[in-house]
């Protein structure tokens, strides 16, 4: 569990970071800043996503996923939770002819910055292979070095996010922490072909997410999660029977 708590500590230090230094930061800084890691996010995606050998497994993954996703609807909960915490973090107003509508693009805004911070800091292959590394009780460089660029990112989420950056540490927390403690039980178990797989599927995700960073479309990249379960089972599959 060091390196996840590293890796949250990391967070929640770039994050106050970004808030004391919010007003210091022009629209075209925090504007040239999220192009700049929403590209690099592509390129990490993409590299992750091309690692694999079995497409078609792939596909399929990404396709029942979505299905999966969709019926359950995961992104609503998820924002139900982020606006959860939005409103028990949010100071009480006095005034009450506070300008509704202010109000709700607050809590849009706040709902945007966990979702994309938490997905951004959760998926990927750093995140799987750094959690198994240090499930294996081996010392945890992955997310030694996953830390230092959450950190970083999270500096320049912060200022134009706020205090969302901050509670995006607690899923951090407990999704690293799950797969640290999940992965010293099941590492016997997990060919290196299943992680790749497993690391493809995670780069599609997060060329997904680069897509939303970018605002170039909306995705509901919560709502392909399942995909990470369903690659998994099938990649065992297709190793056992094939």
């Amino acid at each position: 569990m060091l390196g996840t708590i590293a890796n949250t500590g990391a967070i929640i230090t770039g994050s106050c970071i970004g808030l004391m230094i919010h007003s210091r930061l022009s629209e075209r800084m925090i504007q040239i800043i999220f192009q700049g890691l929403g590209l690099c996010t592509f390129m990490i995606g993409a590299g992750m996503a091309l690692r694999s050998e079995n497409m078609l497994l792939i596909v399929i993954s990404i396709v029942l996923g979505s299905i999966i996703g969709q019926i359950i609807d995961i992104d609503k909960y998820i924002r139900c939770l982020a606006e959860y915490i939005q409103r028990k973090s949010s100071r009480s107003n006095p005034d009450k002819e506070a300008d509704a509508s202010e109000q709700e693009k607050n809590k849009n805004r706040f709902t945007e910055g966990f979702l994309t911070a938490s997905m951004m800091f959760c998926i990927g292959s750093m995140a799987i292979l750094g959690a198994i590394e240090d499930g294996m009780g081996e010392t945890p460089n992955l997310l030694f070095t996953k830390s230092i660029m959450d950190g970083i990112s999270s500096v320049a989420f912060a200022s134009s996010f706020g205090i969302a950056i901050l509670f995006s540490s607690i899923p951090v927390f407990f999704y690293q922490g799950g797969l640290t403690l999940f992965a010293a039980f099941l590492m016997n178990y997990m060919s290196e072909g299943m992680i790749t797989d497993l690391t493809a599927v995670g780069g599609i995700l997060l060329i997904g997410v680069t897509i939303n960073i970018l605002k170039i479309k909306e995705i509901q990249v919560t709502n392909i999660l399942p995909s990470l379960i369903i690659i998994l089972f099938l990649s065992w599959l297709t190793e056992v029977y094939f």
